[in-house]
């Protein structure tokens, strides 16, 4: 603290003073023309000198002359909102609808969009009356049933001449976003009709084929039923015929084994008769008693 003492000891302020006006004017003049600027993410920096372009610089630090300037410019996607595009029906009938476009400034185009549209980056101006126009030409193609029915068509058509129209600016149309369309109170009151209409319709028809659905099941029920109960007379009578035809078999394979039976017995009692009277030696019985039997004497064939 010396330096700010006269020679007899004396505190001089006027010093500090002068060291602090030095000190701010070189902080003033390295701030001024400090040579190092940033660009950051998701932008461009546009070197001029005395307005004139110099260069394009990307993202990081870049070294910059003090008789140069770098300006940020944004290349990231950016949103225009358009309220309420109106345009009109094959069938002239109005319509008009909301819409959100993303674009974004191709970044090998954005000396001339500097030089000749924005100095930001920010077409919205430009989007919001190439899209108003688009969406007049894309409209005047579809009838209004079909624009309603074909929304998805409508919108690429919508994207795609829209990219074709910005591309000169040096923008590219990320996609877009497209609300319900609005019609003439008149014609929507006439559409909510119709629909009615349709759906009246619809539930009609699905009656009448809720009812000849269950008409044909109890055509169906009873054809099942009648059949079953064909099927078990038809049952009942083939049994009682097999039943029939196996007692009449049963009964001729009775009467033929009685009459075989028959034959068997006059040959048993033939051969035990020839067996007796190969052991009879010829001699009749002295006594004879009621009843008893005389071989080969036989009362009832003798007469």
């Amino acid at each position: 603290m010396s330096r700010y003492r006269g020679p007899s000891g004396q505190f001089q302020p006027e010093k500090i003073v002068r060291d602090a006006a030095i000190a701010a004017v070189a902080v003033l003049l390295v701030w001024t023309f400090w040579p190092f600027r940033q660009v950051p993410t998701g932008s461009r920096g546009v070197r001029t000198q005395f307005g004139a372009i110099k260069g394009i610089e990307s993202e990081g630090l870049v070294f910059v002359p003090p008789w140069q300037n770098v300006n940020l410019f944004s290349v990231r996607a950016e949103a225009a909102h358009i309220d309420k595009a109106t345009g009109s029906t094959s069938d002239t009938q109005p319509v008009d609808t909301d819409l959100t476009v993303r674009y974004s400034i191709l970044p090998d185009r954005v000396s001339e969009v500097y030089e000749k549209y924005s100095h930001n980056g920010d077409l919205s101006s430009y989007v919001q009356t190439a899209t108003q126009e688009v969406f007049k030409a894309v409209t005047a193609r579809y009838n209004a049933p079909d624009l309603i029915g074909k929304r998805a068509q409508v919108s690429n058509d919508i994207l795609e001449q829209l990219r074709q129209k910005l591309e000169k600016y040096g923008a590219q149309v990320i996609n877009i976003d497209m609300r319900t369309f609005a019609f003439s109170e008149s014609y929507m009151k006439a559409i909510n009709d119709k629909v009615t209409q349709e759906q009246l319709r619809l539930a009609a028809e699905n009656k009448v084929r809720t009812v000849e659905a269950e008409q044909k099941q109890k055509v169906a029920v009873a054809e099942a039923e009648a059949n079953a109960l064909k099927a078990q007379a038809d049952g009942e009578a083939y049994a009682t015929i097999k039943a029939a035809n196996a007692q009449a078999e049963a009964l001729r394979v009775q009467n033929e084994a009685l009459a075989r039976s028959k034959e068997v017995l006059e040959l048993r009692r033939i051969e035990v008769e020839r067996t007796k009277a190969e052991r009879w030696n010829g001699q009749l019985p002295t006594n004879i008693y009621a009843g008893t039997p005389i071989p080969f004497f036989d009362p009832q064939k003798g007469g």
